[in-house]
């Protein structure tokens, strides 16, 4: 079995939601997700990944000199079923970044968010080409202490919960901030520091699929 025979193209919303819902940690989708991948593995789809505004646009905007409006996009949700063989996510993101140059030729970089404290630390985004930007320890993440469910602070805007929200116990852990080129001449124009993927391992914010890794 090899990670070069997965085939990779567009599918729908529906498909992608369906999918999302079912093999994502939290469960939940991403309304705004604009464009979605499909993985295929011997004719069933077995992964998504699904690109969208970012909730919080305006803030990422500087993030990138030059960069407009409708430049940039978030990798909101990534699923893949546990049947795919090894290096399937890596691959699959190789080959979505390259199917970005022809469907969205417009888009100069993508961003990214990994969950350090309900997923991981973003090792499938390091070993992807993606830059470390930030590394900040989590405030935005909060359990419902009615429900015991996680919130994150738009989804409480959203639901008009952000008074509530503020006396919620955050969820421990970290949140790390990824940026793909795809415009390798935007990598040059990069307004904050690139941070070395060693300096997870000394803040001791490594964590794999939920589980805090012991340095």
């Amino acid at each position: 079995m090899s990670a070069k025979q997965l085939v990779v193209k567009i599918i729908d919303n529906k498909s992608a939601n369906a999918f999302i819902k079912k093999q994502h940690y939290s469960g939940k989708v991403v309304p705004n997700s604009q464009i979605h991948f499909g993985v295929f593995w011997r004719g069933n789809l077995q992964g998504v990944l699904s690109f969208g505004p970012p909730l919080m646009r305006s803030n990422m905007l500087s993030l990138v000199k030059d960069t407009k409006w409708n430049d940039f996009m978030e990798l909101n949700r990534m699923a893949f079923s546990d049947v795919l063989p090894r290096n399937s996510e890596s691959r699959a993101i190789a080959v979505v970044m390259r199917m970005f140059k022809k469907h969205k030729p417009n888009i100069k970089w993508i961003l990214s968010f990994a969950d350090g404290c309900q997923c991981g630390d973003g090792t499938i985004y390091r070993a992807s080409g993606f830059v470390l930007t930030d590394i900040k320890k989590n405030n935005a993440l909060r359990i419902n202490p009615k429900t015991g469910d996680a919130m994150h602070t738009i989804q409480a805007w959203h639901l008009k919960k952000q008074y509530e929200f503020k006396n919620w116990q955050p969820l421990s852990g970290y949140m790390f901030r990824y940026i793909y080129f795809l415009d390798k001449d935007y990598r040059e124009k990069l307004n904050v520091p690139v941070i070395p993927f060693s300096k997870i391992k000394e803040m001791q914010a490594s964590m794999y699929r939920g589980t805090k890794v012991q340095s």
